[in-house]
């Protein structure tokens, strides 16, 4: 066997690349996902699930021809994957073929129609070509022969057989200028045509354009590949949302913000969980001060609306007033964090929801936490018990209450709770929790003086930090398992 060989063979399992992109997704290291992703599908090529969850990353990323490949790939066996059949429709949209995306969008509302995303996503495609192309009603049919649009496709058809040819620009009569579309370009791409007007000037340098970059690619190919990406978002924030358009919204927004604070939209539900998503998109992203706003905006509005307009709307504020504290939590101020998520729990209980009293008991117990309140989070959390659904939350929750109990010294309680947490661990296979649950054991059995114990747990916590890569846990680890050692030996 030759040096190199098996060098780019995967060190890890599937499951472990997986959770690494999920969890660099979640942080918005996009390109880092992709990599792991991409390293889980050489174990596994045809895995669906993790098709799609690359394909999102290609969209952030601005590669909507790679994202629809992976959701076409994810198709191939099960054609309605409900899941790859959304990300096929977001890759379209992506790439401004808005037609195509919404026979898409439509698709999967047939099959799952009780997803919200298909139902936002068939109103958003339907508005961008209605921006694109005009209301339909503006449309005037004639009756006259016109077969250009067939011989178009007889075109486009013998095109695509013939090796593609740069299109020779047509001449413009000298001193003609396109004042218009260069203003209207500025408009769309906003701060970046800046951007894209100093690469253009790069481009006149002829000693730079010859140079090349650290892996042997040409600068002039590099700086022609972001014109050409700058030029399509142009293209496609045109067809998306003209400028008119833009300049018509702007001068009704306020309009209709004033009149939603007392008369709901035509689909209420819709505007709900369309902003309900856009203040958790926010926050998960780090803007917690948009997410803020933004929920207390909407919290305004519902406020003004009738249970008559909005049957659910103790549930709505309830989910408001969850966000809101969210946002708070993040942005330090706990006082006005725990008023909100208890408001929330005083709704919960008035409508008698369980899951909704559920969050915000969960909520409570880490604002507690935060502040070091141990005892007040462990009431919180331990109410929280009877309603806890699957493996997965049990082994985080049973892991807080035990980390409490640590806090406090009450090491018999810590230990317990820590070996609820490593069963639900392990029912689920989560190696995550497998490694928190194990060292939480570990350091009760060590100051309850249990110290074979406690070795036996700390080097199954430094197996599971090995196999998630975790290097700063696996250091601690073996930190604290020598010195563990150390004393079994004396």
């Amino acid at each position: 066997m030759s040096d190199n060989e098996g060098e780019n063979t995967p060190k890890s399992t599937f499951s472990t690349y997986m959770a690494e992109g999920d969890q660099l997704f979640h942080k918005g290291e996009y390109a880092k996902a992709i990599e792991s992703y991409s390293t889980a599908l050489i174990l596994q090529p045809d895995d669906k699930n993790c098709l799609v969850a690359r394909s999102k990353c290609f969209v952030i990323m601005g590669d909507p021809e790679n994202a629809l490949k992976d959701a076409e790939d994810s198709l191939k066996e099960d054609k309605n994957f409900f899941k790859g059949l959304y990300q096929k429709a977001e890759a379209l949209y992506t790439l401004g073929d808005f037609e195509f995306a919404l026979v898409f969008y439509h698709r999967g509302h047939k099959l799952r129609p009780e997803l919200q995303e298909f139902r936002l996503g068939i109103q958003k495609a339907q508005e961008a070509i209605s921006n694109s192309v005009g209301s339909p009603s503006s449309v005037k049919l004639q009756n006259k022969g016109d077969l250009s649009f067939f011989h178009k496709a007889d075109e486009l058809k013998m095109a695509r057989q013939k090796p593609f040819l740069h299109p020779v620009k047509e001449m413009k009569p000298q001193g003609q200028k396109t004042t218009t579309s260069e203003r209207t370009a500025k408009q769309l791409l906003g701060v970046l045509h800046a951007d894209k007007e100093y690469l253009e000037k790069l481009l006149k340098d002829e000693d730079l354009i010859k140079g090349k970059t650290r892996s042997g690619e040409r600068l002039q190919d590099v700086i022609l590949k972001c014109i050409s990406y700058l030029d399509t978002r142009t293209e496609f924030w045109r067809q998306q949302k003209p400028i008119y358009a833009r300049e018509r919204d702007r001068k009704l927004l306020q309009e209709q913000w004033n009149q939603s604070r007392h008369h709901p939209p035509s689909d209420p539900t819709c505007y709900i969980l369309k902003n309900l998503e856009e203040i958790d998109a926010a926050l998960s992203t780090g803007n917690a001060e948009s997410s803020l706003k933004k929920a207390r905006d909407v919290l305004k509005t519902v406020q003004g609306w009738s249970e008559e307009d909005l049957p659910d709307k103790k549930e709505v504020l309830g989910n408001l007033y969850s966000c809101i504290g969210n946002a708070l939590m993040d942005l330090g101020d706990m006082d006005k964090a725990l008023d909100n998520h208890i408001k929330d729990l005083e709704l919960a209980q008035q409508s008698k929801l369980i899951d909704s009293k559920s969050r915000a008991l969960d909520n409570i117990g880490r604002v507690y936490a935060r502040v070091g309140k141990f005892q007040q989070a462990i009431e919180a959390w331990e109410e929280k018990i009877p309603l806890v659904r699957g493996s997965l939350e049990k082994a985080w929750l049973f892991h807080e209450i035990g980390r409490c109990y640590l806090e406090l010294k009450n090491l018999t309680e810590a230990k317990d709770y820590g070996i609820r947490s490593l069963s639900a661990a392990d029912d689920i296979s989560d190696e995550k929790w497998q490694l928190n649950a194990s060292v939480l054991v570990a350091q009760a059995e060590l100051k309850l003086g249990n110290y074979k114990a406690s070795v036996l747990h700390f080097e199954r916590a430094l197996d599971r930090a090995k196999l998630l890569q975790d290097d700063a846990a696996r250091d601690a680890i073996q930190k604290a398992l020598h010195e563990t050692r150390q004393i079994v030996t004396l």
